[in-house]
């Protein structure tokens, strides 16, 4: 059995009108599960019903591109809506997704606790959160390239504007950072011209620009078709192996297996489990994780 992600959403108002025949055509085809994912409040309940209508599973959530436009309460529903839903069978997921490592990089404000990058915690202090955000390099699901500049300006923008590196110094280390994840014969295009696999390297290099301290991955391959996967995940191992420090939002459970030093998960909102890779794969500390697992790995 394979999983393949559509990026495709069977709540999306164009298939409003005949949602029952894709899904038909869907199972004819051979695609005998899926698992219908909600990305922000006011689609919750229509996601539920057409999982049940289905027979397939779904997951609540808050994806980081709506946070900006989701009220405080609607952030703090995730909690009270596992347990309201526990039971449901076909409920394998609810979180507000990717907002830890935003709030890492002070794109989000944190509730309690703290969080200190390098010994020095992380607060709104702006002199402060400016030498942070120099040494946190961050690559978003969605690239977030800018499309009116070449790759090489994408790459060089914030060493000249933050750095004040010299443009020609500035070209020449962009571009041992593209010969790095392979992209150095694409340097004077534009992202339109360039495959989403491409652009996420492009996003690695220009991350990768400000030469930070730790990197943070928010689902770097989960809008990529699955032919691209591997070339972004190539170029992560690659950090892993020269000795980045790395926090990576991820489902490709291979991968973390693979490079991770320690699994977190999450659960709720909090770290439910910390592990070796090794130990979390092969002895599941209890069912909720066990589950998930089970879920993730068919």
């Amino acid at each position: 059995m394979a999983w393949i992600d559509t990026h495709a959403h069977l709540d999306a108002p164009e298939l409003a009108h005949d949602v029952d025949a894709v899904r038909e055509q869907a199972r004819a085809q051979g695609v005998v599960h899926c698992v219908l994912p909600a990305v922000e409040r006011s689609n919750w309940d229509s996601v539920r019903l057409l999982a049940h209508r289905h027979g397939d599973s779904y997951a609540l959530g808050i994806h980081p591109l709506y946070t900006g436009r989701a009220q405080d309460e609607d952030l703090e529903l995730p909690a009270h809506t596992l347990q309201q839903h526990r039971a449901d069978p076909r409920l394998v997921a609810v979180a507000d997704i990717g907002r830890v490592l935003r709030a890492i990089n002070r794109l989000e404000p944190h509730d309690s606790g703290r969080i200190t990058i390098d010994g020095v915690e992380v607060s709104d202090d702006h002199a402060t959160l400016q030498r942070q955000r120099c040494e946190v390099g961050m690559v978003f699901q969605q690239f977030n390239l800018f499309g009116h500049m070449s790759v090489l300006d994408n790459v060089t923008l914030a060493p000249r504007r933050i750095r004040h590196t010299p443009r020609a110094q500035a070209n020449e280390e962009a571009m041992q950072l593209l010969r790095r994840v392979g992209m150095q014969d694409h340097a004077h295009k534009y992202p339109w011209q360039l495959s989403g696999g491409q652009q996420q390297r492009v996003a690695i290099a220009r991350a990768l620009a400000m030469q930070p301290k730790v990197m943070l991955f928010d689902e770097p391959t989960s809008a990529l078709d699955p032919e691209m996967v591997k070339e972004v995940l190539d170029v992560m191992r690659s950090l892993a192996r020269g000795g980045m420090t790395m926090i990576v939002v991820t489902h490709e459970m291979g991968f973390a297996r693979e490079v991770a030093d320690r699994v977190m998960f999450f659960d709720q909102g909090r770290i439910a489990h910390d592990a070796p890779p090794k130990e979390f794969f092969s002895n599941p500390a209890n069912d909720r994780i066990r589950a998930f697992l089970g879920q993730v790995s068919h």
